[in-house]
């Protein structure tokens, strides 16, 4: 049974008497409190002026703006006002800030699935921490320098997703007591699950390995895999993300053939790497198809990466295939 714990506490906890430790904390604890306050404006909406209506303008990665993509960012930014970091970028800023003599590299995205507002579906925020790179260009790293990474869901609850280096916890939204208590503790993300998420309407965009790896699913008992799955897609990262770790299964978001879409449609700095930290620490697998997420060097802030996360076997599955058809044939032959 899990005890929940306050966020405050676990954070504490972690952190000790540790200088970089205590920035990581300090972090979390304003995304926390930033969290609570576009909760609270989410579940208003239009009374509280939010609508989910575009505001004419576009973001640094060409996304057009809606109100509360520019308020999430604006709660946000006011919340790591103090926070020892010495580079922040947002998926809302076309360049990241920078200031001397802080301890930590914050990359975030205010509002994921912004798109669902005026639909009044899920939606969230994802953040990823990384030391500062001292005289190196700020987030250019792997993934792995991860040192925490996290995500909340603003769902029918509000739920925090946590990862300090050491597994995966869930905190859940106590609205009485205005704070956060943890829920789950060292998630593992089920081996096994019959439900796939891809947008299957870019079917004919696809290349071979993801095409064959959905027919293979769509055929069912039938096929090779033997069994029938379930199709989901919510177009929210967050979402997709928090069935996973409770359900298991795999969500694709690969490269394809449209304008724009070659180097896939997810940030890297942002989204990818966050998950893919998130996902291997609860015992899941992320690839682009041809790569390992988290070995990946950004380029840019705002660089886009095609992004297939979940179980690990079904992860595995689709690697293979992208990187050899026969050994993807072998494999669905051996399970």
């Amino acid at each position: 049974m899990t005890d929940h714990m306050p966020l405050s506490r676990y954070t504490a906890d972690y952190a000790g008497q540790d200088p970089l430790r205590l920035a990581v904390a300090a972090a979390v604890d304003a995304f926390a409190r930033a969290s609570i306050e576009i909760s609270d404006l989410i579940g208003c909406g239009a009374l509280a002026g939010i609508t989910g209506e575009a505001q004419g303008a576009q973001n640094a990665d060409g996304d057009v703006q809606k109100d509360l993509d520019v308020r999430a960012d604006e709660i946000v930014r006011a919340a790591l006002k103090s926070v020892s970091w010495a580079a922040l970028a947002s998926e809302e800023a076309e360049t990241a800030d920078i200031r001397d003599g802080g301890l930590l590299d914050i990359a975030y995205d205010p509002l994921d699935g912004s798109s669902n507002i005026e639909t009044n579906m899920t939606v969230g925020t994802i953040f990823s921490i990384m030391p500062s790179a001292k005289g190196a260009t700020p987030f250019m790293q792997k993934g792995s320098a991860q040192i925490a990474a996290g995500f909340v869901v603003y769902g029918p609850q509000t739920s925090l997703v946590l990862t300090l280096g050491d597994g995966v916890d869930i905190f859940t939204l106590d609205r009485a007591a205005g704070s956060y208590k943890r829920i789950r503790t060292r998630v593992q993300i089920p081996a096994e699950c019959a439900e796939y998420a891809i947008n299957a309407s870019n079917h004919r965009h696809w290349e071979a390995p993801v095409r064959d790896f959905v027919e293979e699913c769509l055929a069912g008992v039938d096929g090779p895999r033997g069994k029938n799955f379930n199709m989901r897609w919510i177009a929210a990262l967050v979402a997709e993300a928090y069935r996973i770790l409770i359900r298991g299964g795999v969500f694709l978001y690969p490269s394809d053939a449209r304008k724009g879409y070659a180097d896939g449609r997810l940030r890297l700095v942002y989204e990818a790497h966050p998950m893919a930290f998130i996902v291997e620490q609860a015992g899941g697998g992320a690839t682009t198809g041809r790569a390992r997420i988290l070995d990946l060097v950004p380029t840019a802030i705002h660089q886009r990466v095609p992004l297939i996360m979940g179980s690990i076997s079904k992860v595995k599955r689709i690697e293979a295939m992208h990187l050899d058809a026969s050994a993807g044939q072998a494999q669905a032959a051996a399970e």
